[in-house]
């Protein structure tokens, strides 16, 4: 059966001609809504609608005149990488008024504004949905006092409202992350990555106030990724007595050789009583109870400042375009909708049940009914918090389970930003559970020399920052040294292995699988956590240190840019890693907003070259001043990035000239992101509990061993759009190319027409995988469990 052409059905249903668009933004700032802006402004007019801004968020709209300007296409030139928002927002007082709101919309109708994309929290779009109840009412009042025509009622009868989240507090429930969330975490990790080294240097503890007056997110989420010894949210206040116990931790800590202590605070912090907890309060209990060197940090509006990060920059570009689409579909029935993110999948959900349920998280809280604010918080944030006990706090010996188990661990392939933070996770985890924990060095080489080690609580006590691979690793596949891996798993008693790698570890475990059949100490529960730059492992939508690796890529183009700034045009040629995964150029192309970007998984040609030459050739002529080329390392075999910088400076001759970067191994360095971190942290504890699952389902009493040869003990644990998934590695192998080491079929693919409109090439764009309105639930069930986000 032929498929349907899907630019034919782009283009027939959902053309915005004769439409206008209004965006604005509302509230407080977020890192990442002018990305969203970009994005509403380029496909609005790439659709055919004309666009507005709307400056200085409803206080604009209700003022009109010059804060109501038409948008062009060169409006939202590089402010991609800009913080803040550049059309600016207000609190505004007059637009919750009556008056206020009839001034709004004469202001709007004048201009023949129906549609409106609102960036903010959530009493800017309980605003706006109000403002959308009352339209007609609002026209009709206009025509008796003479200010519009009649007609004017029937030809503008309906307003359309489409939301998106901007606020850096994550507290908006219906989405798993809000734009100018995962911003916020760099900088708050930023700076406890710095405080830390001057901690240890002094034997200091440092409290952090971090932003969250009425939710706990970034508190929490932040002390999972640094390692924090206590966290205070107000979602969940400490049981009475907390400052002993609290106190006793702390102690504890430095006698088992820690040089300092972290305690992370939201703002918004209370006990059992509601009562606030302040940061002066615990730095006096600790210097009373302990004696320690304690400092006080209030990290205040740094958290909202700085460049979005790659996250928020592809996040909100994907919304952004998505809440256009939305527009373009709704009807005068469609209740307002907020574009969202759960998973890995963009969704639309009714505006007012998410504000409705962000409102009875309040109300439990108020009424001090916490355990239910956690469930309504979402089962990402709840996921969180059960992860965040789980290795921050050690039961003592006496309570934990004995297992008997003895568990490896190793890292195997590439090195990749948060595979520290994945080991230190499975070690904890582990020891709660029971098990005894090995950790074997420099992967299946170090293993069949027997470089294996028992590993204890403290021995990965402040892993989660670090880069690279503490454990070392290699490429080297066991298939070469399976028999003496065989007789190390003997000698230590393995009943258990957790791989953290990337491809080089898939193709590791299919021949471990295979490799069964000879050696019985082969047959224990295996699974694999996917970590590499490249995001190229079958079976996962992402992988651990690709976030990382995004982050580098942008901030490098972000300065390349900039470097060109005052200067004639100028085009820059970028050439990224990834083996043939064309995902670190096409989703770094996104979140640096590429003119193009170079990969195998799409083949290309001379004329392909020439054609985006002479696209960048006529946006130079125009107002553009810097060209951006990404090329993915191996996506051709001749067209180098050498021969592409020739080409277009020969082509580009007196009228650009250029400038080639490889950016090499510094994709691979550095800390890891706090993505990364959580991701890492999160995939590898639920892998543990996977394994001590298995190990349980396959002991032989009456042998006294485990015995494990069947597919189902032999698995990847990959995110699959909104879940967190099992599959059999033998399942994958019809799904991969093995010669160039991808999955058949990748997700990130749909994005790539995305990061072409944006950058105003006529393209298709598939529609049909765009988000379907869904209700907003109190607790997904667990196969959706969308948590892995963040």
């Amino acid at each position: 059966m032929a498929q349907p052409d899907t630019k034919k059905i782009f283009f027939e249903n959902l053309s915005g001609a004769g439409k206008a668009i209004a965006v604005l933004t509302s509230g407080g700032d977020a890192q990442g809504m002018n990305a969203a802006v970009r994005a509403v402004v380029r496909m609005g007019l790439y659709v055919g609608a004309k666009v507005y801004f709307i400056h200085e968020g409803y206080q604009g709209m209700v003022d009109g005149g010059e804060n109501i300007r038409e948008a062009k296409w060169e409006s939202v030139s590089s402010m991609l990488q800009v913080g803040g928002t550049v059309i600016g927002s207000a609190r505004c007082k007059d637009f919750r008024t009556h008056e206020g709101r009839l001034k709004a919309a004469l202001n709007l109708v004048q201009r023949g504004i129906t549609n409106l994309c609102v960036i903010g929290g959530d009493g800017s779009l309980t605003g706006a949905n109000l403002f959308r109840e009352e339209w007609s009412g609002l026209l009709a009042e206009l025509v008796e006092q003479g200010a519009l025509e009649a007609d004017a009622v029937q030809q503008y009868s309906a307003l359309h409202i489409v939301g998106m989240v901007g606020s850096i507090d994550n507290d908006f429930c219906g989405t798993d992350m809000t734009i100018g969330t995962d911003s916020a975490l760099h900088r708050i990790i930023e700076v406890v990555d710095a405080i830390m080294t001057t901690a240890q240097s002094h034997q200091r503890t440092f409290v952090l106030e971090v932003m969250g007056r009425h939710c706990g997110y970034l508190a929490l989420v932040s002390a999972l990724a640094c390692g924090a010894d206590w966290v205070l949210i107000p979602e969940m206040p400490p049981e009475d007595g907390w400052e002993e116990k609290m106190c006793q931790k702390l102690s504890a800590n430095r006698a088992g050789m820690k040089r300092l202590n972290i305690i992370i605070v939201a703002e918004g912090a209370i006990d059992r009583n509601n009562k606030p907890i302040t940061t002066d309060y615990i730095k006096d209990l600790v210097v009373k109870c302990l004696g320690f060197d304690t400092r006080v940090t209030i990290l205040g509006h740094v958290q909202r400042g700085g460049t979005p990060s790659a996250f928020d920059r592809i996040l909100a570009s994907r919304i952004g375009v998505e809440a256009v689409l939305a527009l373009l579909e709704t009807t005068a029935n469609t209740p307002a909708c907020v574009v969202s993110l759960v998973g890995n999948q963009s969704v639309r959900v009714p505006l007012m049940e998410c504000v409705q349920m962000t409102q009875e998280v309040q109300k439990a809280m108020d009424g001090k009914r916490f355990e239910e604010a956690v469930k309504l918080r979402g089962r990402s944030f709840e996921n969180n918090l059960k992860t965040y006990k789980l290795l921050a706090h050690r039961k003592p010996e006496s309570e934990l389970p004995v297992s008997n188990f003895n568990v490896a661990v190793l890292n195997v392939g590439a090195p990749a930003a948060g595979m520290n933070a994945a080991v230190r996770s499975a070690v904890r985890v582990g020891i709660s559970e029971g098990h005894k924990m090995f950790a074997v060095s420099d992967g299946f080489e170090g293993f069949s020399k027997g470089q294996i080690r028992e590993f204890k609580w403290a021995d990965v006590g402040g892993w989660t920052g670090q880069g690279g691979s503490l454990l070392g690793t290699k490429r080297t596949l066991p298939a070469k040294h399976v028999e003496k891996i065989a007789e190390q798993m003997r000698k230590h008693n393995i009943n258990a292995l957790l791989i953290i790698g990337g491809f080089e570890a898939f193709l590791s475990l299919l021949e471990l699988l295979t490799a069964r059949g000879k050696y019985d100490e082969l047959c224990v529960p295996m699974v694999m956590v996917p970590a590499t730059v490249s995001n190229n492992v079958p079976g996962s939508d992402l992988s651990i240190g690709a976030d990382t690796a995004l982050n580098a890529i942008t901030a490098t183009c972000d300065r390349i840019k900039q470097s060109a700034s005052g200067t004639k045009r100028r085009v820059f040629i970028i050439e990224t890693m990834g083996g043939y995964c064309g995902y670190l150029a096409t989703v770094g192309g996104l979140a640096a907003g590429a003119d193009a970007a170079y990969i195998y998984e799409e083949p290309f040609d001379i004329r392909d070259l020439q054609a985006n030459v002479e696209h960048l050739t006529e946006k130079m002529k125009t107002s553009i001043q810097r060209g951006l080329v990404l090329r993915n390392e191996n996506s051709s075999e001749n067209y180098t990035t050498d021969f592409i910088y020739q080409l277009y400076s020969e082509e580009g001759k007196g009228v650009f000239d250029c400038r080639k970067n490889v950016l090499g191994h510094m994709q691979q360095g550095g800390a890891p992101s706090p993505f990364d971190r959580n991701f890492g942290t999160k995939i590898s504890a639920k892998a543990m509990q996977w394994i001590t699952k298995k190990l349980t389902e396959t002991f032989r009493q009456d042998e006294g061993r485990v015995f494990a040869n069947t597919e189902d003990t032999c698995c990847l644990l990959g995110m699959r759009r909104r879940a967190l998934v099992f599959q059999p590695v033998v399942q994958l192998t019809d799904d991969t190319d093995f010669v160039h080491r991808i999955p058949k079929e990748q997700w990130w693919l749909k994005l790539r027409p995305l990061m072409k409109i944006l950058a105003k090439y006529k393209t298709s764009y598939d529609v049909s995988d765009s988000g379907q309105l869904e209700h907003v639930v109190h607790n997904r069930p667990k196969e959706l469990d969308a948590s892995v986000a963040m």
